[in-house]
């Protein structure tokens, strides 16, 4: 009894994540501009008109490359940092270690709030690199959070002993600690794009003028005429995040950084 009760749990919680998606799926093959459930007749005619639009083309460029910049930065400071706080006993370092993780857990709108300002009283201007800074704020938590957790996982007793063999620091890194870390910096940077792709909420404080993938859906929501594309876009836009996350997922539960440590 116990176990067809979880399954039906089961089910409706997918069911409740997952149904209102299947919903906008189905509204893109609509062949009525307008919304009506349930759709009459099926086509794949906005699907062409998605694709030939210039401004979705545009936006979906701008969203690919400040995914991949943020990303980069993410990496880049993520990783460094989740080194020093594992390493090394210093000073505020739980201090250190909540502020990273701070940015995730406020609201989106906080953070844009506060960039917005922080641009606007240093004479920024509004652009591809104003909303690259900004995903980088909650992007540098993913890659942290990912990366220190397979520090702690690891033991630094193998780095201990490639120096005692004769390994300077770089070749240790290379050839020891890079092996250990490569599928949690992997899967971070995929989870990082992801969050970038799809994020609205700060986007819009820090875009200025221009539209990515999201920003456009927002703005073209609320035209009846436009709806059909948006569904198309909404769809792609589904599709498009489910790749990194389940790589990343795949990716998260790898042992191949145990395994080089319990050898």
């Amino acid at each position: 009894m116990s176990r067809i009760l979880l399954r039906v749990a089961t089910g409706l919680t997918l069911g409740f994540l997952y149904l209102p998606l299947v919903v906008i799926g189905l509204y893109a093959f609509n062949a009525q501009r307008v919304q009506i459930w349930p759709i009459q007749e099926y086509s794949l005619k906005w699907f062409g008109e998605a694709f030939a639009s210039t401004s979705v083309r545009d936006a979906f460029v701008l969203s690919v490359t400040v995914g991949l910049e943020a990303t980069l930065l993410a990496l880049l400071l993520g990783s460094l940092v989740s080194l020093a706080v594992h390493r090394f006993r210093f000073f505020g370092r739980g201090v250190l270690s909540l502020a990273l993780v701070l940015p995730i857990a406020l609201p989106g709108i906080i953070t844009g709030m506060a960039l917005n300002a922080s641009f606007h009283n240093f004479g920024v201007p509004f652009g591809t690199l104003t909303i690259v800074v900004g995903h980088a704020t909650f992007c540098v938590v993913v890659v942290y959070n990912n990366v220190i957790a397979r520090l702690r996982r690891s033991s630094h007793s193998i780095e201990e002993a490639s120096m005692d063999l004769g390994a300077d620091t770089w070749q240790t890194f290379r050839h020891v600690t890079f092996p250990v870390l490569r599928t949690a910096i992997i899967a971070a940077a995929l989870l990082a794009f992801a969050l970038s792709f799809d994020e609205v909420i700060v986007t819009t404080f820090t875009a200025g003028t221009q539209e990515t993938i999201p920003i456009w859906i927002l703005n073209h929501l609320r035209l009846p005429n436009q709806r059909p594309i948006v569904n198309v876009v909404a769809l792609g836009l589904i599709l498009l995040s489910v790749i990194p996350v389940y790589f990343a997922q795949r990716l998260s539960s790898d042992t191949t950084g145990a395994a080089v440590v319990n050898r």
